[in-house]
């Protein structure tokens, strides 16, 4: 489907390194695409295949978001940029969001990092007529008791998708982004690998099952693509119907 096809775009997937991030990466890939992923550790190497983490095919930098001096200051591996995906997250468990190094950490991550690199290839997007995708989570429509950093970055995260979709508009930048519910993935361990926990949020969603890298996938293409020309500053919750409940 010609409209499906990236050959010869440049897409870079911050995140990309693994879990929902390396999916999507390899969509793009699997459609021609020229695929950049930006991750924590220093080699593509170092990452584990256990952790969903697929590296082949793409090509891997380092780059820590959260020092966001360093995001400023980076001197791309490319001069155009076709589609910038914003794929990084973190949390802090055991209520070490609720005392401010856990708070700064999970916000410098999860929202912090978004601006700052949405900003970096501001230019290079505008110069293609390209476009952005944020993934941030059902928690942004929501509440998160044990987790107010990432209740608070994730809302942010939504707000700053209609932000930018309405003010990167005239500069031919399509702003978008996306909701995951339940994927298995390095974040979601402390549920997905609790069976007792797991049961209990299978129950709340409809179709019954976990959501996977792959249909989070699907909607970014969907999302990149020129079927989605007339989409702006929305986010598409992609969770099996778990806040229809």
């Amino acid at each position: 489907m010609p409209d499906l096809d990236f050959s010869g775009k440049r897409v870079l997937v911050v995140g990309g390194s693994s879990g929902i991030g390396n999916g999507i990466a390899h969509a793009f890939l699997a459609r021609g695409a020229d695929v950049h992923v930006w991750g924590t550790r220093a080699r593509a190497e170092d990452y584990d295949a256990a952790d969903g983490s697929d590296l082949s095919g793409l090509h891997y930098r380092q780059v820590n978001v959260a020092d966001i001096d360093s995001v400023e200051s980076l001197s791309p591996d490319f001069e155009s940029l076709d589609i910038l995906v914003q794929c990084q997250g973190t949390v802090r468990y055991k209520r070490e969001e609720f005392a401010r190094p856990g708070w700064d950490a999970v916000m410098d991550v999860n929202i912090n990092s978004v601006m700052a690199t949405a900003m970096k290839f501001h230019p290079q997007l505008k110069r293609a007529n390209g476009a952005m995708i944020i993934v941030s989570s059902v928690a942004g429509f929501g509440s998160t008791v044990g987790n107010p950093a990432y209740a608070a970055s994730k809302h942010a995260a939504v707000g700053l998708t209609k932000t930018l979709g309405a003010a990167w508009a005239t500069d031919g930048i399509r702003v978008n982004g996306i909701a995951p519910g339940l994927v298995d993935t390095k974040l979601t361990k402390v549920t997905t690998a609790n069976p007792k926990r797991l049961e209990a949020s299978l129950r709340s969603i409809p179709q019954g099952r976990m959501g996977t890298p792959g249909d989070m996938a699907g909607v970014a293409i969907f999302l990149a693509s020129p079927l989605a020309a007339y989409v702006t500053g929305q986010t598409i919750i992609v969770d099996g119907g778990l806040t229809l409940r």
